[in-house]
């Protein structure tokens, strides 16, 4: 009996209800193969799965399960997509040898694979089943043979063999498309970019290179250009084998040698430019070569490389030991994480001009605020001086007012003001070390105002002196002395700290002008006979006495910082600029002549560096220069076309070189920014 279709019972969803519609108790004696088939429609399911956790453990007693993928059977109906087949055999714990011969096909639903007990599964025969499952293939028959006997070793041992060599002849194919793809690429490469993998061969195309075994030493090669201190080898061992000190004795020979260097001789006493090569005083003779040698050595030593460029093959750092690298590798480390640190941590620009050169020609500046903004004077400004801290400024002038104001630029705050009754200032001026104030007019005696105590004091009239006025001075680097022009030639020094005349110096004209030198050490004098003179003032004698060339009455000097250079300014509006060495050695002849004044020289300033001078004269609307002092000229551009200087009187630098204040006859102190200097 074949019936045509199997359907759950509805009294028992676990039984199979047959055609006959009743349920069939089969015999246990053979094995049972369950073959399930699932539709595309649905998902895989796993018999075995299923079996054991939805049948109860005493519905399996005395049976062992065993599942197979298969490939669905050819019986099934082909009105039905199949996706593929589950096998599943119940064998008896006897391991009966009767084979398998009927199949039983499911409907997918996993509750009709799991009856409450095994009598269900089995039917009493063959007919009663819904389909036979024809094993024509031998695939199938040969996986069946397996469950019953044990698996041949030999037969496994060749299969796996075979499969070791197709994984083998897969490897190798794989291999081999990677290395063309290579090859590929490094042709490409070697296209667009040039040689990168192997020399040129001239007179081959690239197909023409052999490509066979070569040596390793033929592969590379060495770029004589980049590095004259290498060199090609042969042979490998002879590069594994050489040490630092050899391949830094190995020098780049010269590629033409003129052999009559050496046979010619060159005289180097005769030429005046060869007398430095000499090395000894009585040397004239030397070689040709000799004279080549010399001459690189001395472009060398005229044009220092940078460091960063010197090609050393020799290492400058002592590496005895891995730790002490590591430790300064790390200290180094540290040092630039903190300069990085610092660098984030401000908003000033990363390059700084303070240290660089000026330049001729043009001078770069702004007009600021002006720095007595706050309270204009109502008479010439006759002094004007920044503080060492360069932020304090006094403004003084003949309205007998002190006025100090604090400079930023923008409003230039009014700090403090003093009114002196009886004097008319024509001069004041800072100590050096900013503890007080120096006020002079044309009277008999000087103020002198202590700033940390606010206090002003009268001095003089001098103890022995009759001087009616002492409305010129100039006060020592070191603040230890004020020096007073006097009458008939006399210069006055009186000591900041006592305000007592401590010695008197006599020149044989006319004193009119007063410049320190080296720290306070020396004093330079000049006046009507037109001669400049150095005093020594631990001795309180004269040193030196010279003329100043073109001078008849002198009228100003200054000194430089360093006391390397001063300038000497006279009536005739002529400035001279010499070297304060030389000058005292003898030579009379000035470094440069400055000849853009027409007028009267009143004054003349020195900037902190050195290389700015600065002079004016009261006589003329804006004659006011700025001289460019390592070349000599003067800034072009200056003073500004557009804007009247008035008549200046006086000026003064900021320490830092970043502020340059004008006091005119207008009563006003004209404020400027020099932009090559980044501080005040």
């Amino acid at each position: 009996m074949h019936p045509s279709k199997k359907h759950p019972n509805p009294t028992n969803p676990n039984s199979l209800q047959f055609s006959n519609g009743a349920a069939h108790t089969p015999s246990l004696v053979p094995p049972i193969t369950l073959e399930l088939a699932v539709p595309l429609n649905t998902g895989e399911l796993n018999p075995s799965l299923s079996f054991s956790r939805r049948t109860a453990p005493d519905a399996v007693a005395g049976w062992s399960f065993e599942a197979h993928s298969v490939p669905h059977s050819a019986n099934v109906s082909d009105s039905q997509q199949w996706k593929h087949s589950r096998r599943a055999r119940l064998l008896p714990l006897s391991r009966s040898s009767v084979p398998p011969s009927q199949a039983l096909f499911l409907p997918p639903s996993p509750v009709l694979l799991m009856p409450p007990s095994p009598v269900l599964l089995m039917p009493p025969s063959p007919a009663l089943l819904i389909s036979q499952n024809a094993r024509t293939k031998a695939k199938k028959t040969q996986r069946e043979e397996d469950i019953k006997e044990p698996p041949n070793h030999e037969e496994v041992e060749d299969g796996k063999d075979s499969d070791d060599e197709a994984l083998k002849a897969k490897k190798r194919k794989r291999e081999q498309s990677e290395m063309q793809q290579v090859r590929e690429m490094k042709k490409l490469e070697s296209f667009l970019f040039g040689s990168l993998y192997s020399p040129v061969e001239f007179g081959k195309e690239d197909n023409e290179v052999e490509t066979g075994d070569k040596k390793s030493s033929d592969l590379f090669f060495t770029d004589r250009s980049a590095n004259s201190v290498l060199s090609v080898y042969e042979g490998d061992a002879d590069i594994s084998e050489e040490s630092d000190d050899d391949r830094a004795a190995v020098q780049r020979k010269p590629v033409w040698v003129d052999d009559e260097e050496e046979k010619a001789t060159i005289n180097i006493a005769n030429v005046n430019r060869l007398r430095k090569l000499r090395k000894e005083e009585d040397e004239d003779l030397i070689s040709g070569s000799e004279y080549v040698s010399r001459l690189r050595a001395q472009h060398v030593k005229l044009n220092p490389g940078t460091d960063w460029a010197q090609i050393d093959s020799r290492s400058k750092i002592d590496r005895s030991s891995d730790d002490e690298s590591d430790e300064e590798n790390e200290a180094a480390l540290n040092q630039g994480n903190k300069d990085v640190d610092d660098i984030l941590r401000t908003n000033e620009d990363l390059v700084v001009k303070s240290s660089s050169k000026l330049l001729p020609g043009h001078v770069e500046y702004s007009k600021l605020v002006d720095a007595n903004i706050q309270d204009p004077s109502n008479g010439p400004i006759n002094s004007v001086q920044f503080h060492r801290n360069a932020q304090l400024l006094l403004a003084t002038g003949l309205d007998r007012k002190l006025r100090f104001f604090q400079i930023d630029g923008k409003r230039n705050t009014k700090i403090q003001s003093i009114f002196l009754e009886d004097c008319p200032v024509r001069k004041a001026s800072f100590l050096p070390d900013g503890s007080q104030v120096i006020l002079s007019g044309r009277r008999k005696f000087f103020y002198s105002f202590d700033l940390v105590k606010a206090k002003v004091d009268k001095v003089g009239p001098l103890v022995g002196r009759e001087e009616k006025s002492l409305e010129n001075f100039e006060v020592s680097p070191d603040s230890k002395l004020v020096a007073f022009v006097g009458n008939e030639g006399y210069i006055l020094l009186v000591s900041t700290k006592t305000k007592q005349l401590v010695s008197t110096l006599k020149m044989n004209g006319t004193v009119r002008s007063l410049a320190f030198a080296e720290d306070g050490q020396q004093l330079l004098s000049g006046g009507g006979d037109g001669q400049v003179y150095h005093w020594d003032l631990r001795t309180m004698t004269c040193m030196h006495k010279g003329v100043d060339e073109g001078c008849i009455n002198s009228t100003a000097l200054s000194t430089s910082p360093g006391g390397k250079l001063f300038a000497a300014g006279s009536d005739s509006g002529i400035v001279n600029i010499y070297n304060r060495e030389e000058f005292l050695g003898g030579k009379r002849k000035p470094i440069k002549t400055i000849e853009n004044l027409t007028t009267k020289v009143d004054f003349m300033k020195f900037n902190h560096d050195s290389q700015i001078l600065a002079i004016c004269s009261c006589m003329k609307k804006s004659s006011l220069k700025l001289i460019h002092i390592p070349s000599y000229t003067v800034f072009s551009n200056w003073p500004p076309p557009n804007a009247s200087l008035s008549y200046p009187r006086c000026l003064d630098f900021s320490p830092g070189g970043g502020f340059m204040a004008v006091g005119n006859s207008a009563g006003k102190v004209l404020l400027y920014k020099l932009h090559h200097y980044q501080h005040a």
